[in-house]
């Protein structure tokens, strides 16, 4: 039966390295999506010449210079630099909490003044012990800060009102007493030109792939195919939930074309309060570097726009997993299946869902060339 020496579940980044390294040390690779496209969540897709992010913004950033030299091999990046903007009901703040955004919110001038004004906002809090989220972020970072920017975004993030979330949520929140806007402290950073996408399709060049295709709906057959499997999806529902469920957010995406040329003069636009559903608002010409400084990338529409608006979801089993929920429960559960995986000789978990943890590109690249490196 076996004719591949690995099925590869799931073409998103980890998949696609590891078909790619394997396809270049001569093993047969067969790579299957449920999804009718390649490339998981980092997907891109052009539309009137602007790449959308089809499951929310993908910015590459890394201060590992072999993962930064290896994805080069694939796409060339431009200089994007992510620097968010926070809406709070009209006002504007800039993200990280740098300098201009304690002007904005004080007045304060200088890094003395904005650390005074912060540490008199702790202390007439008078937390010592921070007993949920709310009370650890206001021992962190004072009052105004956590009710303009942290409380309503954090809760829609969660599900949950932030007093009824544990505090080790927020072990830090990372305050700049610099005039600097960039998000990402890596040395490296940018968007790949052209998307995301033609990554994946050099990666899984002369491989077989096969779309539509869900591995727990043809298991038996898919089972059996190769003498190894690597897994993208879900651990616990490889196992069929033998110990019990993992907990999982989602993310609901509405995705519309405008006829302006520049909706919110930004990629990101992150929502802070409450009562907007939606987290943030992605305009994904923003990503060309071009398009910031009003020169449009070839073949981008002038008169139009792309936006995404972001949701936060309850996860349940008919939905997308997106973000795992690595509380102590969770974690221990895991610990379960991972035991599970480490004496199974058929399959090699890989990724956000197959390890249960939150990972950025450039770790999932590091982790993808680990693991092939040692399989291969």
């Amino acid at each position: 039966m076996e004719k591949y020496d690995y099925l590869i579940a799931g073409s998103g980044l980890f998949g696609a390295i590891f078909a790619y390294e394997a396809n270049k040390k001569g093993k047969k690779c067969l790579v299957i999506d449920k999804r009718s496209h390649i490339g998981g969540n980092i997907y891109t897709e052009n539309i009137d010449g602007i790449n959308v992010h089809k499951y929310g913004a993908h910015i590459f950033h890394t201060s590992n210079k072999e993962v930064w030299e290896y994805i080069n091999q694939f796409a060339e990046f431009n200089r994007y630099t992510n620097s968010p903007v926070a809406r709070y009901k009209d006002e504007l703040y800039n993200m990280p909490f740098n300098m201009n955004t304690f002007n904005k919110l004080w007045g304060v001038i200088t890094p003395a003044e904005a650390k005074a004004k912060i540490e008199e906002e702790k202390k007439e809090a008078g937390i010592t012990e921070p007993k949920n989220l709310e009370e650890q972020a206001i021992s962190l970072v004072g009052k105004t800060i956590y009710e303009k920017l942290v409380k309503g975004y954090t809760e829609k993030q969660w599900g949950q009102r932030a007093t009824e979330l544990p505090s080790f949520i927020i072990k830090r929140l990372p305050v700049r007493f610099i005039y600097d806007n960039n998000y990402f402290n890596d040395i490296y950073q940018g968007i790949p030109i052209g998307g995301y996408t033609p990554i994946i399709e050099k990666m899984l060049d002369g491989i077989e792939v096969k779309l539509n295709c869900d591995f727990f709906e043809n298991k038996e057959e898919l089972e059996n195919i190769a003498e190894k499997i690597v897994f993208t999806g879900q651990i616990d529902k490889y196992y069929d939930y033998k110990f019990g469920e993992l907990e999982y957010r989602s993310l609901r995406f509405e995705t519309e074309t405008l006829n302006e040329e520049n909706h919110q003069g930004n990629a990101v636009v992150n929502y802070t309060e409450y009562e907007v559903p939606y987290t943030r608002i992605i305009e994904h010409k923003h990503f060309e570097y071009g398009a910031s400084l009003g020169k449009l990338a070839e073949g981008q529409a002038a008169t139009k726009t792309i936006i995404t608006k972001e949701y936060p979801d309850k996860w349940s089993k008919e939905k997308e997993p997106y973000y795992p929920i690595n509380n102590d429960r969770n974690n221990a559960l895991y610990e379960k299946y991972k035991e599970l995986a480490d004496n199974d000789n058929k399959v090699i978990f890989g990724g956000r869902l197959g390890q249960y943890k939150y990972y950025d590109m450039d770790k999932v690249i590091a982790e993808a060339l680990k693991l092939s490196k040692n399989e291969l």
